[in-house]
C-alpha cells in the first residue's frame, strides 16, 4: 500500500487547505463513541440478537468483565446509541437493542467488518 502523506492527500475545499484537529475531524467524534476495545463489539452484538439481555451479552462477549460490560453499556446508553428497557419483573429483565439513531451506524459497521475480513486475509 502507498503512504501519500503529502500533496496526494491533502483535501481542498474551495480552494482552501482543510485543517483537522480533535475538535473538528469528524472522524475523531466517530471514534470517540465507537472507540475502545469492547464498544464495537457491544454494538455488533446488540445489532445481530436485538433484543439483547446482559446476561446474553456477558457471555457472548467473550473476556468482558461484568463491571466493563455495565460501564460500557451505559456509555452508549448515554451517547444515544442504545436503548435499556427493564421490565418489572422478577428476576429484573433489561434488554438492550439500538436505538434509531444507533442503527445508523448499521453500515458503518457492515463497512468494517468487510474491511477487517479482507484485512485479516491480506495478513496472513
Amino acid at each position: 500500500m502507498k503512504n501519500n502523506t503529502i500533496v496526494e492527500n491533502q483535501e481542498y475545499k474551495s480552494g482552501e487547505k482543510m485543517i483537522f484537529d480533535e475538535n473538528s475531524c469528524p472522524v475523531t467524534a466517530t471514534m470517540q463513541v465507537l472507540g475502545g476495545k469492547w464498544k464495537a463489539i457491544l454494538i455488533n452484538a446488540i445489532y445481530h440478537t436485538s433484543p439483547a439481555r446482559f446476561g446474553e451479552l456477558k457471555r457472548s462477549v467473550k473476556g468482558i468483565t461484568q463491571s466493563m460490560l455495565t460501564s460500557q453499556l451505559r456509555e452508549l446508553e448515554h451517547d444515544g446509541i442504545i436503548c435499556r428497557k427493564i421490565y418489572a419483573e422478577i428476576p429484573p429483565r433489561v434488554e438492550y437493542t439500538l436505538t434509531e439513531f444507533g442503527l445508523t451506524l448499521s453500515p458503518i459497521m457492515l463497512s468494517m467488518a468487510k474491511w477487517g475480513e479482507e484485512y485479516r486475509i491480506k495478513k496472513q
